[in-house]
């Protein structure tokens, strides 16, 4: 089931509490047929057609007052063949039962993002990625694709078979139809070792490119107000297995991460003026360990702490520039910011609106607590960003419009003109669309 509660009287609300949108009807399809009676009765009542996942976004892509289509009987695997290495999953199908289901089959994702509560669908629409030096976003593996288009139909598309829509849908906002199968490249299950490690913000910066190009996978986590981080390389492992152990893994990812984590954040939002005293506590309360496990159980990690998140790609060669900005802002500004700020990588891929479309990139991720003031920081963070041509997730909060989006995305026109071809009669427009796509 989908993880969005449908309030009362059919309010729509997101994971973030952020946006919320009354829905005319709400439909759950059983059957790709179904799904495309649907949208072809919404066309014929006049009404607009969105479908949603489980709220993720921390924009307004899904929301709609129109026919808001629930995937949630749209889930399971359709077929794995082993001699291409693909694996066929419906749209609806969460990222956790599809990780699940490959490891017991013995195949994985090559990479992941860092939480699998999301619809494949939902994920791959709006660029989820993880981190990686060669490996790219959750859409990047895509290898083929099933929409319903605007006038009903269904259509497939492959590097083969329709390759300009392959192109662009792989991550279509929701603007070219509506995703009810996707195909994933997966590979025979493997072994990977964390190595989490406290670091100064200082030597991450200094030694950034080599951090990067000795992992396979290389993140970050700064402390807003300390000079600290937390760092994660995960690479592949011969092994044998060694999950972190289950007290150590307890303390770090509930206990820290959750627990005491979501203390500190309201002790911060009630007396703002501790955060910094705390950022330098916890900041320093990591300690470092090494596991090694299937490839879902490293990359993904539980988030119950609510937030609401801000993210852009900057060009990886800009991101030590970036930080050093973002640092010097946060100490000048007497904000006080009690989320840690997450930095990963992607190398350019070849998605049309993809944010590592044709650059190597590196994504600067900034969280408030959910119900803190995050306008000035995210304001002041989004300046930044956009100095160094950043391109904001789809899915997490910006100001940015399609004005913009021309500027920093040399494929833009492409995804337009084929929008007007496949949805000329703007049926799965809404309000966030019509801003970072233009009328």
């Amino acid at each position: 089931m989908s993880s969005t509660a449908s309030g009362k009287n059919g309010t729509w609300r997101n994971w973030g509490g952020n946006v919320s949108a009354r829905p005319a009807r709400q439909v759950a399809p059983a059957s790709v047929a179904e799904l495309a009676a649907a949208v072809r009765r919404a066309a014929e009542d006049g009404l607009k057609v969105k479908a949603v996942g489980t709220g993720h976004s921390f924009t307004s892509i899904a929301a709609t007052d129109g026919v808001l289509i629930r995937p949630q009987l749209l889930t399971g695997i359709r077929n794995i063949d082993r001699t291409a290495m693909t694996v066929t999953v419906e749209a609806g199908t969460p990222l956790k039962r599809l990780n699940a289901a490959l490891a017991r089959e013995g195949l994985s994702l090559t990479n992941m993002g860092d939480i699998m509560e999301q619809t494949v669908s939902g994920a791959t629409s709006t660029g989820t990625h993880g981190t990686g030096r060669e490996s790219g976003s959750i859409a990047a593996q895509i290898k083929g694709l099933e929409l319903v288009t605007a006038d009903g139909s269904v259509l497939t598309c492959s590097e083969k078979e329709n390759p300009e829509i392959f192109a662009a849908a792989r991550i279509g906002l929701g603007a070219l139809g509506i995703v009810t199968a996707i195909t994933f490249a997966v590979e025979p299950i493997f072994l990977l070792t964390a190595r989490e490690e406290p670091m100064t913000l200082d030597r991450v910066l200094a030694e950034f490119d080599q951090l990067w190009a000795e992992n396979e996978h290389f993140e970050f986590y700064w402390f807003p107000h300390t000079g600290n981080t937390n760092t994660k390389r995960n690479n592949r492992s011969a092994g044998p297995e060694q999950p972190a152990g289950q007290l150590a893994g307890w303390f770090e990812d509930e206990f820290l991460s959750n627990g005491v984590f979501q203390l500190a954040q309201w002790v911060g939002r009630a007396a703002p003026a501790t955060i910094p005293a705390i950022a330098q506590i916890s900041s320093k309360a990591l300690s470092a360990r090494t596991y090694t496990d299937i490839p879902y159980k490293v990359f993904t990690s539980p988030r119950r702490v609510r937030f609401v998140e801000m993210e852009y790609a900057v060009p990886r060669a800009a991101l030590a520039e970036t930080l050093r900005e973002l640092k010097s802002m946060v100490e000048r500004s007497g904000l006080r910011v009690s989320f840690p700020v997450e930095v990963r990588t992607a190398p350019a891929d070849d998605i049309t609106l993809s944010t590592a479309s044709g650059r190597d990139s590196a994504y600067v991720a900034v969280h408030m607590f959910r119900g803190t003031p995050y306008q000035a920081y995210f304001t002041a963070a989004e300046r930044i960003f956009t100095a160094h041509e950043g391109r904001p997730h789809w899915g997490k909060v910006h100001t940015r419009d399609a004005e913009y989006f021309a500027r920093v995305y040399p494929r833009f026109e492409e995804f337009t003109a084929l929008r007007d071809r496949l949805d000329p009669e703007r049926l799965f427009q809404n309000d966030y669309l019509r801003r970072v796509l233009g009328a």
